[in-house]
């Protein structure tokens, strides 16, 4: 097992962790906001006992990279994730991106992802195709919400940051959830790893950017995976919209689950991705 770092072309510096046999299927997941590869530790090592070769960065910002204040938009998400996926050659890889870096998938499946580099994807309680609501996405959040996570974490990034996870994000302030500590403090610190600015920025990265041409082009077979109970990227807006414009893309609702499913729920999460990937 290694983990190593590369350097892109403007100098920022990306952490990546690289499991498994170099002569097997490789499988890259990408993190949501505003964690680290770290966040998908249930999947790296259940997908390393079945055999699979597994590999996930720190987006830039976030982690262990570096705390850059620049390029914090997904063309440049999208750029690094490919310079990652160059510098380690994969091949055919699948590509499972959670809220955020599902959109960050989108775009780098659409951008980069020719030439036999992906295999299949999957758009985890995923941003796209917008979160935004706007004249051609009324059903979208009002810019309002968005305003307010910027406001929350430029006050008090530590309490916003304990607020989410206790909260929403892995449903646990529903009546009957079985709360962790554990896993909000994980969460906790996670985010505070990441630097502010580049948490700031990522916002409107993910509330902003519309990936429905990026969606349209994916010839790919993708996989959309969302929870029903998703109090963060609201499956109405998001999942049941993507499915429509996608190529080959198959639909899987969970129902009650919450945004953080692939934590709160790895088993069942862990069982649909190794029947996509072996269908």
């Amino acid at each position: 097992m290694s983990s190593n770092f590369i350097t892109t072309q403007d100098g920022t510096q990306i952490f990546y962790k690289d499991w498994g046999s170099k002569d097997a299927q490789p499988i890259v997941f990408h993190h949501g906001w505003p964690l680290s590869a770290d966040d998908w530790d249930a999947q790296m090592i259940y997908f390393l006992g079945q055999g699979y070769r597994v590999v996930a960065h720190d987006r830039r910002g976030h982690g262990r990279s570096s705390q850059t204040d620049i390029g914090n938009e997904m063309d440049t998400y999208a750029a690094d994730v490919a310079a990652v996926v160059a510098h380690l050659d994969l091949k055919n890889a699948f590509h499972v991106g959670h809220s955020t870096g599902g959109g960050e998938v989108a775009r780098y499946v659409a951008k980069h992802g020719g030439n036999g580099r992906v295999g299949k994807a999957v758009l985890m309680g995923a941003v796209p195709p917008i979160m935004l609501k706007t004249e051609n996405n009324p059903g979208g959040l009002p810019l309002e919400v968005f305003d307010g996570f910027r406001t929350a974490l430029a006050a008090n990034r530590a309490q916003f940051f304990r607020d989410v996870p206790a909260g929403p994000f892995y449903g646990f302030n529903r009546e009957g959830a079985q709360v962790s500590e554990g896993v909000i403090q994980n969460w906790w610190r996670q985010g505070m790893m990441g630097g502010a600015k580049a948490h700031y920025d990522c916002i409107k990265a993910f509330s902003e950017t519309d990936f429905t041409e990026d969606l349209k082009t994916i010839e790919v077979p993708v996989l959309v995976l969302h929870g029903s109970d998703d109090q963060i990227v609201p499956i109405a807006d998001s999942a049941m919209l993507a499915i429509k414009l996608l190529k080959q893309g198959t639909l899987k609702v969970l129902e009650g689950l919450p945004h953080g499913m692939a934590t709160t729920h790895a088993d069942t999460v862990n069982a649909e991705l190794l029947a996509f990937f072996k269908a």
